[in-house]
């Protein structure tokens, strides 16, 4: 059975509860039911919520899921708030090993490369690692529990990253207290170039979410407050953006260069096509199973079935073609 470590409790401290059925955490609004205003208007997805199956050790718990990803092994990794931040199962759900203990403040994202190492962003910690699948860091940019500029060596609460197929490494940073900015490292995480900063104008950020790269290098930035994916080029160059109703989360690019996006509060998971146009939708806000209190980061298995982290609920979610 999944163990929740510390349940929403130790996750998130709500800032205010009203009627209506919605929580205000943080200035975010966390629904217990669909609200229209918040949905986009998108025929089924064609899927349908079933229990995640994961065989957890009886003598281990998983914390808030943060970030899920299906490795080049065919194995789930699921990045968490728990004591054991990094937890890997098999394709049938068997746990294969936990590694992260003790290195994480507040996991956030998680990444693979086109190498198929594995990336992940502590928000709180300040800091991005890379790893290979055995778990070993081959590369961490900022420096643990430090928070700080970029041309300092340092970062500013690193929420999640993409790396291109030159290697290039593109960091969101600004959760909510630092300023929100794209960096871009090499492939040795020296900073080449960053933009964006406060604000609601083309290339400025309220706090950038996700990000993911295309095949042709295009960037795409969750612009999570200000309900809207902004696209760049691997410069920094402005090239449009598309709406949402809802607070854009995680985004995912499927290995068949479909797009997808977790819609955080408004419990959505939605398919787009090349103008961010939502094809198919399915979940929505709620308690029950498939339900979502924030669905924040998501992945596809190579089977097709969609895994979605749900930091506030919290709970891991499993969809399956009906």
């Amino acid at each position: 059975m999944l163990t929740l470590a510390g349940r929403v409790a130790r996750t998130l401290v709500p800032v205010v509860a009203i009627t209506l059925g919605v929580t205000t955490f943080a200035g975010a609004q966390v629904l217990d039911a669909p609200d229209p205003a918040q949905m986009e208007d998108a025929p089924d997805l064609g899927y349908r919520p079933v229990p995640h199956g994961l065989q957890i050790p009886d003598n281990m718990e998983m914390g808030a899921p943060s970030s899920v990803v299906w490795t080049s092994r065919n194995h789930l990794v699921v990045f968490n708030r728990g004591p054991h931040p990094l937890m890997e199962f098999d394709a049938d759900g068997r746990f294969v090993r936990a590694w992260g203990q003790g290195d994480y403040v507040r996991p956030h994202g998680m990444r693979l490369d086109p190498d198929g190492n594995i990336w992940t962003t502590d928000v709180n910690g300040h800091t991005v690692r890379k790893m290979n699948l055995e778990g070993e860091v081959l590369l961490t940019i900022g420096t643990q529990g430090q928070a700080g500029d970029a041309s300092d060596g340092l970062l500013n609460e690193p929420t999640d990253l993409t790396i291109n197929a030159a290697g290039e490494i593109f960091v969101l940073v600004g959760h909510g207290r630092g300023e929100p900015r794209l960096l871009k490292f090499d492939r040795t995480g020296k900073l080449m170039t960053s933009w964006g900063g406060p604000g609601t104008a083309p290339g400025k950020f309220d706090t950038p979410h996700s990000i993911v790269v295309d095949q042709a290098g295009l960037l795409y930035v969750a612009d999570r407050q200000n309900r809207r994916v902004q696209i760049f080029d691997d410069e920094g160059t402005y090239i449009k953006e598309w709406a949402y109703k809802g607070l854009p989360c995680g985004l995912h690019i499927h290995s068949d260069q479909q797009m997808y996006l977790a819609s955080g509060f408004a419990g959505e998971i939605l398919r787009l096509d090349g103008n961010g146009k939502a094809l198919g939708r399915t979940g929505q806000p709620g308690k029950g199973l498939g339900e979502f209190g924030e669905a924040h980061y998501m992945t596809m298995a190579p089977n097709g079935d969609i895994w979605v982290a749900d930091t506030v609920r919290p709970a891991l979610h499993k969809f399956v073609s009906k």
